[in-house]
């Protein structure tokens, strides 16, 4: 008999219900217990459908109130020394640890291997020690038991914590600790044994990566010590192939391994081949990722073969966690019925695993209209006429070597920019949006209701625009946005308005902490019918004399941030996207916008996960952004923002893309993500951040002119702007006045050394 199990699921709930809670908590609306008693309706009705559907065990440990690897670190007992909480904390302190507080910053957060989930990460120092912390997990796990589920509690492996973390001593290796985090992992592993478990799923994603020798080796030490701490281990892998990883993984003493067959599918001979006898293998055969239906039958006719060699030992499974997608199809009421009937959000994928469970384990005809109902809807999307656009195809074909170049090079550029705009040193901007208040999110629930005319609806946020002008003309900022009033989201907002999206109305996936995002969804062929921002950024230019930014998101982000289709490569979808987006950064052109933002914060994302695979992505993914890029006149000067991400290790690729100024998230890493642009001699303008907008402290003047006086040493300050780390929509007013105020007077002070010096 086949088993069916998943990786993990949504832990924001089918309407939010976690992140109004938190909020809540944080605002002090309601106490602990009552965040918690939320915490624990989310967990109980995602086990009831995972028994529902008939899988074998529930998933317990992969819920978190802000972030998985956030979780290890008070499970471990490792919070950063420089919080001052010492081993075991508190909910209070949990929470500081990830937005911050008035005396320390939060821990910095980066986005989850290649995906748009963003993670917390651990602080190691030669002097961490770990200890059993939090009782979360384990309480849990009873909480499961009791509720009459069989719980497989999931933990991330402690090779992948201990690479996904960063070193905060110099000259110090992470991989040192190891011998020290080992014991901890046992007394977890035997701590769940004795409460019943028999099963534990233990997440190794790094095996997927390009790994240096030690790391592979120290796979094998590891797992020898924890094979006889507790239950059976399930090794999991996921987002890739294992490739030379492949050896390592099917060797280690654990008692199953799950691989991503679609991924890694390529490699499942080799998996089968090597795998011993005794273990169990989990294939991962239902992407996790994408919300496009599984072909059921093709699944069948691939793994049938396998399940009559295996037999119990075959367990089936999404790809990894479906924490990156949506809960439910069950309230998109706004989808048509054509295009909702070729989707699948986390449900519907746990209820096409059971299907397959139950066509391996009692033959097909157990489950014929499941089955003939998925082969229709996979004829029906390929055989639509909503898919293909010829003047898309057409409009392609005439794109030349050209198409993707300025007319001068940067050094000439930046002559004819700097005459044009007369800025002062350090200018200061900001990165586009600024607080999206009650006020602007009423006025556009009402218009979307129809509620109010689109007349009124404008008037609402001119009105706003007009705010934030005068708002940013008061603190002295030298280059001014509109704030964004209008927009719902920096994806979705373009994507409403760009032919071959849909979108739905609950599909939800979280970023980080409370943070919640609603991707769109890429059918067919992308187009721009009419301009999307000229009119509302030509309105704010008009209130001022500063310069004022159009703002855009780019290519590889609309790509990377969207459920992208899979009937055709990514670059190519990518490449539709920026011909649209070419085309609105002329039209702002043609509307005297003389700089325009491109913003690029999923570019390092996108990034596959071998390094072998790198030189393809990035040529595809710089060349779509600078055709979004290339069809102005020279004195325009192209801005594009990044964020919680490195990219020390991608500096050729970002200088490629030829943006005038480029502005990146820095303040979480005390500016050492920027040491890798001085070494690299980035050519272009830089603005490193100089506050983190995702926590609601507000650093003091000299905290900034502190960030400002190190990106001076490894950039040349010409080069150098201010601004926030990125957008300011999560922010309140009053904290965005005293933070934008401070980095102002920041940037005063550093012109006035600048000019005593010269």
């Amino acid at each position: 008999m086949a088993l069916a199990h998943v990786l993990g699921v949504p832990r924001i709930g089918p309407n939010r219900e976690l992140k109004f809670a938190q909020e809540a908590y944080w605002r002090g609306d309601i106490d602990a217990a009552a965040l918690q008693a939320v915490a624990s309706g989310i967990r109980q009705a995602s086990w009831r459908r995972q028994q529902a559907a008939g899988l074998d065990v529930v998933t317990v440990g992969d819920f978190a109130l802000y972030d998985q690897m956030l979780n290890h670190v008070a499970l471990l007992g490792c919070a950063p020394a420089r919080f001052g909480f010492g081993g075991v904390i508190g909910l209070p302190e949990y929470f500081q640890l990830a937005r911050g507080s008035a005396d320390c910053h939060a821990m910095e957060m980066t986005k989850w291997f290649d995906t748009n989930y963003h993670y917390l990460v651990p602080e190691l120092t030669a002097d961490t020690h770990f200890s059993l912390g939090v009782e979360w997990l384990f309480d849990e796990v009873t909480e499961a038991q009791t509720a009459g589920f069989t719980p497989k509690p999931v933990l991330i492996g402690p090779l992948t914590f201990l690479y996904l973390a960063k070193e905060k001593t110099a000259g110090f290796n992470r991989l040192a600790l190891l011998d020290r985090l080992l014991p901890v992992y046992a007394q977890i592993l035997a701590r769940l044994k004795t409460q019943g478990v028999e099963w534990v799923q233990i997440d190794e994603p790094i095996l997927a990566l390009d790994l240096a020798s030690d790391w592979r080796v120290a796979f094998e030490r590891a797992y020898h010590h924890l094979h006889a701490a507790g239950p059976k281990l399930m090794l999991a892998s996921y987002f890739g192939p294992l490739r030379e990883n492949l050896l390592v993984a099917m060797k280690l003493p654990v008692a199953g391994v799950h691989v991503d067959c679609v991924r890694g599918g390529d490699e499942l001979a080799q998996v089968i081949d090597w795998l011993p006898a005794i273990k169990a293998l989990s294939v991962g055969v239902i992407d996790g990722r994408n919300i496009w239906k599984t072909d059921l039958n093709a699944v069948l006719d691939r793994y049938e073969g396998l399940h009559q060699r295996l037999g119990d030992r075959l367990w089936i499974a999404p790809s990894c966690s479906l924490l990156h997608v949506p809960v439910s199809l069950a309230n998109e009421s706004g989808l048509d019925a054509e295009l909702r009937r070729w989707l699948a959000c986390a449900d519907e994928k746990i209820a096409a695993l059971a299907t397959l469970k139950t066509a391996l384990n009692a033959g097909r005809q157990a489950v014929a209209g499941e089955l003939a109902d998925n082969a229709g809807a996979l004829a029906a999307r390929r055989a639509s006429s909503r898919v293909h656009n010829p003047a898309v195809a057409a409009r392609l074909a005439t794109l030349s070597d050209t198409h993707d170049v300025r007319n001068q090079p940067f050094g000439v550029r930046q002559g004819l920019q700097r005459a044009r705009f007369r800025l002062p040193a350090f200018p200061t901007t900001t990165i586009g949006s600024f607080p999206q208040t009650t006020a602007i999110r009423h006025a556009r629930a009402r218009y979307r209701r129809g509620e109010i005319s689109e007349a009124d609806y404008s008037a609402a946020m001119q009105h706003e625009i007009a705010h934030a002008v005068d708002r940013q003309e008061a603190l002295g900022i030298d280059v001014l946005v509109h704030g964004e009033a209008e927009r719902n989201d920096m994806v979705e907002y373009f994507g409403e308005q760009l032919q071959g999206y849909a979108f739905s109305q609950h599909g939800w996936v979280q970023s980080y902490g409370s943070r919640c995002v609603k991707p769109p969804i890429i059918y067919g062929d992308v187009s721009r019918p009419h301009p999307m921002t000229v009119g509302w950024t030509r309105y704010a230019q008009s209130l001022t004399g500063k310069p004022m930014k159009g703002m855009l998101t780019g290519p590889v982000t609309m790509l990377q941030w969207s459920y992208v289709r899979d009937d055709q490569p990514r670059a190519a979808t990518a490449l539709q996207i920026a011909l649209a987006i070419r085309d609105e950064v002329v039209d702002l052109e043609a509307a005297g916008i003389g700089m325009i933002q491109i913003d690029e914060p999923a570019y390092r994302e996108g990034l596959p996960l071998r390094k072998a695979d790198w030189p393809a992505y990035l040529d595809w993914a710089s060349r779509v952004f600078r055709i979004s890029a290339a069809g102005v006149a020279d004195a325009t000067q192209i801005h594009t923002h990044m964020c919680y991400s490195e990219f020390n290790d991608i500096l050729p690729a970002l200088a490629a893309m030829d943006a005038d100024v480029i502005t990146i998230e820095t303040s979480r890493s005390d500016m050492e993500l920027l040491r890798g642009f001085g070494d690299f001699a980035y050519p272009n303008e830089i603005g490193p951040g100089v506050y983190d907008i995702h926590s609601p402290r507000v650093p003091d003047t000299a905290e900034m002119t502190r960030l400002l006086e190190k990106a001076a040493q490894v950039i040349t300050p010409e080069n150098l702007w201010v601004n926030p780390d990125c957008g300011l929509k999560t922010r309140g007013w009053p904290e965005t006045e005293a933070a934008l105020a401070n980095m102002v007077a920041a940037a005063h002070a550093l012109r006035q050394k600048h000019d005593a010096q010269v």
